[in-house]
């Protein structure tokens, strides 16, 4: 029943006997039913088939291959938004825009930029914050 395959079942039922046989030495009746035995064998005959008969992942299977380009619509929109982000950014005072830029594109630490233009590093973070208030503005304005 467990296999849902007839073939299937009456070889494990053939293999649970013969495993019973070779076995049966080990039977102790003080541990348990013989049923129960016998039982325990034949559930781990059929695990150890379900593992041995278990699909072989295909890498290749084209159900499991990315596409190599985005959907047209998401391409669309993301370049919406780059331009969007890119008109927001045009925007922003000249020192916001530096620090911004040093921070998020070239990925400095703010310790490192404030370092590198010799500001406070409280300015730097002030910057950054003032920064994005503005494009957040400026981007919710444009949506």
């Amino acid at each position: 029943m467990k296999t849902r395959d007839m073939q299937m079942a009456e070889e494990l039922m053939q293999e649970t006997m013969a495993a019973v046989w070779n076995k049966a030495v080990q039977f102790d009746p003080e541990r348990g039913q013989a049923s129960a035995w016998i039982f325990t064998i034949a559930r781990n005959l059929r695990i150890d088939a379900f593992r041995r008969k278990r699909p072989v992942f295909d890498e290749s299977d084209p159900a499991f291959v990315q596409d190599d380009a985005p959907a047209a619509d998401l391409q669309l929109e993301a370049q919406q938004e780059a331009d969007l982000l890119r008109e927001a950014m045009e925007t922003l005072p000249a020192e916001q825009l530096d620090v911004l830029k040093r921070a998020f594109f070239d990925e400095a630490s703010h310790s490192a930029i404030a370092e590198d233009m010799g500001l406070p590093l409280g300015t730097v973070k002030s910057r950054i914050r003032l920064a994005f208030d503005k494009l957040r503005t400026t981007l919710e304005g444009k949506r």
